[in-house]
């Protein structure tokens, strides 16, 4: 199998340089992600065909603000500048970069092209609406740039030296909201930078096998496997390269979904053959989180929880030296800056949560693919729609979905809202258009009546999301009958929840998960 090309996007600290990835490989060009201060020299390739800088929160002029080796502008491969990346383009070629509010914009903004010509261009409209979120401006270009787009409050919306091919975009094309991002991401890919469209999930399912091959070798490998679909798909990934040195660790923390462990059973170890090691670990994680809320702590607990259960299991099952995760792209980013500057936005048990020293090396094999990405990956394994298709579940399960201290109570009204939500989603026909959907358990009390008593009871949120790929988010507009008939039978079927409350959030500025 020939190696595929390669677009490396530097990350200045944008929460959405995973989205620019993600776009890329949209058009089956491979991208990659590596931190803004990276060798040059480590990227030096046959297959590197271009260069993205993302954008990020500082400005240019700042003492300590991040910027690239000066030595990527001579790999003789084309660069575009993304806001920030932008600015990094003029301030490290010559040009001029200023704060000032009338240069500043931020949300939708009208973008209008000013060179057709232009093969980043190609295809699209004059006039369209794209998405701005900058301070700074670019006031002064370098020598050999030109302006090629505008909008109304900033003159250099896009800028370009194509002789050296050099590109920057003061808007972000990576997100929805601008309507030509998706076709000046492929222009620069495909067009610009030359770039093959040659890389699909099965050349990574190809990849991944051969690496854990390698990586594993003799060794004997135990997966952790909740039944969502990122363990899933790792636990059948790793199966398909290994076989029998393989052992799934079904570990019941007491903070699952309703009918868990029966789907495990039913699809994983009879349909295709798993070795699951089922083990019951739902006393020690609830004694271990009696009276904590914080959701840092609770996170941290049962990441460390996790693993020391793994590490017993290990030592009883004997040689096993390798923990298999279904770590993805969106669970890093969030979790810790691993390439780059971003903001830590929350830990994720399976990547910021794991303590320091443990006694099992980490095997990721998903780690750089989005979550369509893993269900791709799934359907080509054999893995049915049940599976693939489910909502995403966070790791630490109830835990974060219960608002305050985690008791049995709490977990048993959480689990209940959550199940008829998703019976109702089922039954209507809405499952499958929502990317996740789950109920939260509010660390609040209302006044409610029911027959003829007064009641003093839990309030549940209802969280429903559309997205790609998780990063961003709108609500999903649920019909208000069905809203109406989830909340109804949860009033009246669990007990202990008299009101229910929608929300309405989008991400950003809220995120998916309410911890």
């Amino acid at each position: 199998m020939s190696k595929p090309d390669r677009i490396v996007i530097l990350d200045f600290g944008s929460q959405f340089t995973q989205l620019i990835a993600r776009r890329i490989r949209e058009q089956q060009v491979y991208a990659e992600i590596q931190p803004f201060h990276v060798s040059p020299a480590r990227l030096m390739g046959d297959d590197l065909k271009g260069i993205v800088l993302s954008g990020g929160p500082a400005s240019v002029y700042d003492a300590d603000a991040p910027l690239p080796d000066p030595a990527i502008f001579e790999l003789g491969v084309p660069i575009l500048g993304i806001c920030y990346g932008l600015q990094v383009l003029a301030h490290r070629l010559g040009g001029l970069v200023e704060a000032g509010r009338a240069g500043a914009e931020f949300g939708r903004s009208r973008f209008c092209v000013t060179d057709t010509d232009l093969p980043l261009f190609r295809g699209v409209p004059i006039e369209s609406t794209a998405w701005m979120s900058h301070g700074d401006s670019v006031t002064r270009l370098p020598e050999g740039f030109r302006v090629v787009g505008e909008s109304a409050d900033c003159a250099t919306a896009a800028v370009a030296a194509p002789e050296r091919g050099l590109y920057g975009l003061q808007f972000h094309p990576e997100v929805a909201h601008t309507e030509i991002g998706a076709a000046l991401l492929r222009n620069f890919a495909l067009e610009i930078c030359g770039a093959r469209a040659n890389w699909d999930i099965g050349n990574f399912i190809e990849d991944a096998l051969e690496t854990i091959r390698k990586t594993v070798g003799d060794d004997k490998v135990l997966c952790g496997l909740s039944g969502g679909v990122d363990s899933s798909v790792v636990a059948l990934l790793i199966h398909k390269a290994i076989g029998s040195q393989l052992t799934c660790i079904f570990v019941d923390h007491g903070l699952l979904r309703a009918g868990e462990g029966e789907m495990v059973n039913r699809e994983l170890r009879e349909h295709f053959g798993l070795n699951v090691d089922a083990v019951d670990a739902s006393g020690r994680f609830l004694a271990r989180l009696d009276g904590v809320a914080d959701p840092e702590r609770k996170r941290k607990i049962i990441g460390e929880e996790f693993v020391r259960v793994f590490e017993e299991e290990a030592r009883r099952l004997g040689g096993a030296r390798w923990l298999a995760q279904g770590t993805l792209y969106p669970d890093v980013i969030e979790s810790i800056s691993v390439r780059g500057p971003s903001a830590t936005i929350k830990t994720h048990h399976n990547v910021g949560g794991l303590p320091e020293r443990m006694d099992l090396k980490l095997l990721e094999p998903v780690r750089e693919l989005f979550k369509d990405e893993v269900r791709e990956v799934g359907r080509r394994l054999g893995l049915p729609e049940e599976v693939v298709g489910r909502h995403p579940f966070p790791g630490p399960g109830l835990a974060i979905r219960i608002l305050g201290p985690v008791t049995e109570r709490g977990i048993n009204l959480a689990r209940g809202a959550d199940a008829i939500f998703i019976e109702e989603l089922r039954n209507n026909g809405l499952y499958d258009r929502i990317w996740q959907a789950f109920a939260v358990l509010l660390p609040v009390q209302s006044v409610g009546v029911m027959g003829d008593f007064r009641t003093y009871e839990n309030v549940a949120a209802l969280r429903a999301v559309t997205s790609v790929d998780g990063m961003t988010a709108d609500f999903a507009d649920i019909p208000r009958e069905v809203l109406a008939r989830a909340a109804s039978r949860i009033v009246n079927e669990v007990r202990g929840i008299n009101r229910v409350v929608y929300d309405i959030s989008t991400k950003p500025p809220a995120t998916i998960e309410w911890e």
